[in-house]
């Protein structure tokens, strides 16, 4: 099979629930190889963001280079970008691997509220979906990117799908933060038309890093050459597995049970006369 080399570049979240150690968490369960520029470090655990110190620009692009020179990229995963001076340099070196896939995950506020990006970096985020072939936000975002409203099913529809045309990619609107016992996860092509996927919605709170989860789901998927349509069904199917998994940890917005509940070696310490052990 093959291993897609994933190069993820996004913040870190040290309570491990979203961030780079979702995303890597993410690439390796589907069975790719994560690697890293990291944008920004954060302080933060399931009830908030106590600080954010963005890496300086030089830093990101040296880790970029590093992992491009030596071991070399399939497909790219962004989420957190830091600043809109690295945006732009991202975006540049990005247009030299063309056309190795991108997805961009615009994250501009956590689960728990905190703004992880400011106008010059949202602003910043248009080259980025101009190099992308999927941008994957949720109906916040949405709103943010396309100055539209996106309060229900017909606005992020239409939200979605001038999204889609304007920067000519593929737009995952998701459709998590909409109310209803049904979320509904709207793909658009560059035509604006939509397909559309609908789940039961899950009654909890560990829903911190789906966001992040999602998008390096589907940056693996599709580095293993598995179609958009397929990856994208795929990813979904992956986060609410994760969902359900969650370990329940911490007072808020809690993390998610990546691992699935399967811990390698089990069978063997329930058996230990198997060979091997």
């Amino acid at each position: 099979m093959k291993v897609p080399r994933v190069l993820i570049i996004a913040g870190s979240d040290s309570g491990g629930g979203a961030g780079i150690q979702a995303d890597i968490k993410t690439v390796t369960m589907l069975g790719g190889h994560a690697m890293t520029a990291i944008t920004a470090i954060t302080a933060q655990n399931t009830l908030g963001v106590d600080a954010v110190m963005p890496v300086p620009t030089d830093m990101v692009m040296a880790q970029i280079e590093a992992v491009v020179r030596d071991i070399g990229v399939d497909v790219v995963k962004i989420g957190m970008i830091g600043s809109a001076e690295t945006a732009e340099a991202v975006a540049d070196r990005l247009q030299e691997l063309h056309p190795v896939p991108i997805i961009f995950d615009p994250v501009m506020v956590a689960t728990s509220g905190a703004v992880l990006a400011d106008e010059a970096t949202i602003a910043a985020f248009r080259r980025l979906m101009d190099l992308a072939l999927v941008v994957t936000p949720n109906a916040p975002e949405l709103a943010a990117l396309t100055r539209l409203p996106v309060g229900d099913a017909v606005e992020i529809s239409a939200a979605g799908a001038d999204l889609a045309r304007r920067h000519d990619t593929y737009v995952l609107a998701k459709g998590g933060h909409l109310g209803g016992e049904q979320v509904i996860d709207r793909l658009f092509d560059m035509g604006g038309r939509e397909r559309h996927t609908v789940g039961a919605r899950i009654d909890t709170r560990h829903t911190h890093g789906t966001g992040c989860t999602l998008a390096s789901a589907l940056a693996v998927l599709v580095g293993r050459g598995i179609s958009l349509g397929c990856a994208v069904d795929q990813a979904q199917a992956f986060v609410r597995a994760a969902m359900l998994s969650a370990p329940s940890f911490g007072a808020g917005h809690g993390p998610m049970g990546h691992w699935l509940g399967v811990i390698p070696f089990d069978a063997i310490a329930a058996n230990p006369e198997q060979p091997g052990s």
